[in-house]
Formats: structure tokens, C-alpha cells, sequence
């Protein structure tokens, strides 16, 4: 263990806003079967985009008035801080915490929640008022709206957090690295609860860029479920999406004194970066630093990688999802039949950028949970690479019951960011 640590960590509250469910119950069902939360985007057909389907989560105006009331409801048009307060709010509630009383703020609490971008349809009228010389009309919450930290700052208004507030920011790392960044302040003893997790927004003015370098699957339209085809022979790019997950860490004392339920453990984690050397660059990973990034992590749990029953990768549904298996065996050196299972959630999901790694944190502690492995959609035929260096048993097409007593779950983002966290079935 490091010796800076103080303290175990555990999970005791989840909340999750996903293209496929809204809920965590909806949401654990939903990868148990499949669903598939991708759709077909009308608007995206209207603005000429190649890829016309994404993963939109389908929130309800009564999730909506559950959370937000009518004032804070006007004029608001960030779709991601709308999911992040949504999911913050349910892992608040699922935790079995109270809010702080107005008087004094909970200063054993913080707030970890971060974003790629907030707002973008708010920012876009924003722009239009400013040019058309109607600045007096943009609202009092157009900043908080726009700002990367308005989530974080909000949940703290929301729920009192008295204790570090603050949104990081790393790409498709930005869920696991919050999670771990969490989980350090509670093992050194710097916190006790962590609301920790990550969101990313809906829309054209998101996925625009990912259309424009020609990264996302085109000849799906018409069988939007079908698109996103991680591990498979023929994954042809991946299909975006957008949701929120969020994560309530606690030290293990915390939660044995408020008779807490439990729903896994966190024994450690590491966070890296390849500096574009080597193989990588702004847009692929170093495979160096991706190796080096699972062993910190087992490192920093005390773990070995035989004991690994499980991983949930990154896995996108590119070209690089051979790359990805080749370093996980290679940093486990595991193969064949020895290879842990592994899994991804965005063959249902599709990938929910700046939000993937806290959904599919939010999905890797429900497969602990249950000791199952949620099947990989679409996979018709293994990708070749793939195939030769792990028994295709081990990534399973339907879900299967097994024994998970440790999982990895890492998140690998553009920038050649990496981070990779060891969750735990819970053993008091």
C-alpha cells in the first residue's frame, strides 16, 4: 500500500444518466440485456453530417422537475449539466446523505465532477445576443451554464459541500480520473465523502469535430443499434454519445458508522500521459505509457495481475481496439485462456466522451456487484488480432455470471491521457 494512504475506500452511492436508462436499477438492467441506447439523430441529417446516430439520453420532464425547479429551469439549455446534476443527485440520495443545512457547509464532503465543454447550445445563443447587440438579454446563469466548473459548483450550492470543489478536465479520461483523484483525497485522509464523476453534452456543436475528422461510422444510419461494434472484425469508428455517471466514495469508517450499504471497494488507481512520444500523439495512445498506467495501478493496490477477474476497457470501436487488448496483455501478461474477461459498454452506450469513463465506472461497480460480466453487443466476428491473443470466451456476446473479486477499469483520452482504477468486491 502507499504509504500516504490513511484508509480504505469504498463506493456507497451511484446515480447514472445514460443514452439506454436513466437510473441506476434501468440502467443495470439495461446492460444485463443489451439495450442499445443509440439512436437515429434527425438533426444530424438535417446538418449534414456523415454519422446521423449518437447516444442521446432520454430524460423525462418529470426527471427534470425532480431535480430542478421552475426558476432554475429557465433558460436553461446545458444538456450535460442537466445529466450531472441529475446522476449527482441520485448518488447523493442513494448514499442516504443529508444536505447541509443552510447555517454551515459539510466540511468532510467535497465535489469532484468534471466536463470536456459545458453548455454548448447555451454558448451558441450567447454568441447570437452578443452579435445582435443584445447582450442585457443572455440571463443571470448564461456563466454558470458555460463555465467547465458550473457543474461542480452547482452540486456544492445543491447539496452544501464544504470540502474540495473543483471539475477536471482530461478527454475521455475525465470519469476515472476523477474517481481516483477522489479516491487519494479520502485514503490520505483529507476528506470523508467524495462526490466524484464526469458529464458531456448532447449535440452537433460536441460531436461536429469527430464527424469532421472522419473517426465516426456512416453506413449505420438506417441500423443505428447496429453502429458501435467494439472488438469486432468489422468496427468501422465510434458512434457519440453523451449521459453523466456519478460515484459517492466514502472511507470505509464513514460508511460502517452510518450502517452505509456498500457496493464495492476501491483499492487503488494511477494517472499518466505518453507526451505524444513514441506512438503517441494528440489522438492515439503511447502504448508504453497505456502498459506502464495498468501496473501503477495494481502497484498502488497491492494487487497482482493474476488475481484480475475482469476488465472494463476503453475500447471504442476503432482501429485501435487490438492495440488496446496487445497492451493489456502485455501489462497483465496474460493471454489465451488466462486472460481476464473484458468488456465495453459502448456497444450499447456508444462513447459518451468527457462522461464515458464515470458511466462505465457506474457499469464496472454494477458488474461487482452482481458478479456478472454485461455482454458485448454486435460482436459477430472477433477482430483478428484480437482473436490471436485472447480466447474469445473471455469477451463474452451475452452476460454471464462470474466470479469478480477484483476488476480494472481504465479510460484512455485523446491528448494520450490514461487512467486506470482497481475496484474491489467488498470484504469487510
Amino acid at each position: 500500500m502507499n504509504s500516504q494512504k490513511s484508509g480504505r475506500v469504498v463506493v456507497t452511492g451511484l446515480g447514472v444518466v445514460a443514452p439506454n436508462a436513466v437510473g441506476v436499477s434501468a440502467f443495470a438492467k439495461a446492460l444485463q440485456q443489451g439495450t442499445s441506447g443509440i439512436r437515429f439523430q434527425q438533426q444530424l441529417t438535417d446538418l449534414n453530417f456523415g454519422c446521423q446516430v449518437a447516444g442521446t439520453p432520454q430524460v423525462t420532464q418529470e426527471q427534470i422537475d425532480q431535480y430542478l425547479t421552475p426558476l432554475q429551469q429557465r433558460g436553461f439549455k446545458a444538456s450535460g449539466m442537466l445529466y450531472g446534476i441529475i446522476a449527482g443527485k441520485q448518488a447523493f440520495e442513494d448514499a442516504g446523505l443529508s444536505i447541509a443545512p443552510k447555517e454551515q457547509a459539510l466540511e468532510d464532503f467535497g465535489i469532484i465532477f468534471g466536463t470536456g465543454q459545458s453548455g454548448g447550445e447555451k454558448f451558441r445563443e450567447a454568441i447570437h445576443l452578443i452579435d445582435d447587440a443584445k447582450v442585457r438579454r443572455l440571463g443571470s446563469t448564461s456563466v454558470i451554464q458555460t463555465m467547465s466548473s458550473g457543474i461542480s459548483a452547482w452540486l456544492a450550492g445543491e447539496l452544501g459541500a464544504g470540502n474540495m470543489v473543483t471539475s477536471n478536465s482530461s478527454a475521455c479520461s475525465t470519469g476515472t480520473e476523477a474517481l481516483i483523484m477522489g479516491y487519494e483525497r479520502i485514503a490520505a485522509g483529507k476528506a470523508r465523502q467524495m462526490l466524484v464523476g464526469s458529464t458531456s453534452d448532447s449535440g452537433p456543436y460536441i460531436w461536429g469535430g469527430f464527424d469532421a475528422m472522419r473517426i465516426l461510422p456512416t453506413h449505420y444510419n438506417e441500423n443505428p443499434e447496429q453502429a458501435s461494434r467494439p472488438f469486432a472484425a468489422d468496427a468501422a469508428g465510434f458512434v457519440p454519445g453523451s449521459g453523466a455517471g456519478a460515484i459517492l466514495l466514502e472511507s470505509l469508517e464513514s460508511a460502517l458508522d452510518r450502517g452505509a450499504k456498500i457496493y464495492c471497494e476501491v483499492l487503488g488507481g494511477a494517472i499518466n500521459a505518453g507526451g505524444h512520444r513514441g506512438d503517441g500523439s494528440m489522438t492515439a495512445p503511447n502504448g508504453a505509457a497505456v502498459q506502464k498506467v495498468i501496473r501503477q495501478s495494481l502497484k498502488d493496490a497491492g494487487i497482482d495481475a493474476s488475481e484480475v477477474d475482469a476488465i472494463n476497457g476503453h475500447v471504442t470501436a476503432t482501429g485501435k481496439d487490438a492495440y488496446e487488448v496487445m497492451n493489456w496483455s502485455k501489462a497483465l501478461d496474460r493471454s489465451g485462456t488466462d486472460f481476464p474477461f473484458m468488456n465495453s459498454f459502448k456497444s450499447s452506450i456508444g462513447h459518451c466522451l468527457a462522461a464515458a469513463g464515470s458511466i462505465e465506472l457506474v457499469g464496472s461497480i454494477l458488474q461487482t456487484q452482481e458478479q456478472q460480466i454485461f455482454k458485448n453487443n454486435n460482436l459477430n466476428v472477433l477482430h483478428p488480432e484480437i482473436a490471436e491473443l485472447v480466447d474469445p470466451a473471455k469477451i463474452p456476446n451475452e452476460t454471464i455470471t462470474t466470479k469478480i473479486d477484483v476488476l480494472l477499469k481504465a479510460s484512455f483520452g485523446f491528448g494520450d491521457v490514461n487512467a486506470c482504477t482497481v475496484l474491489a468486491r467488498f470484504k469487510d
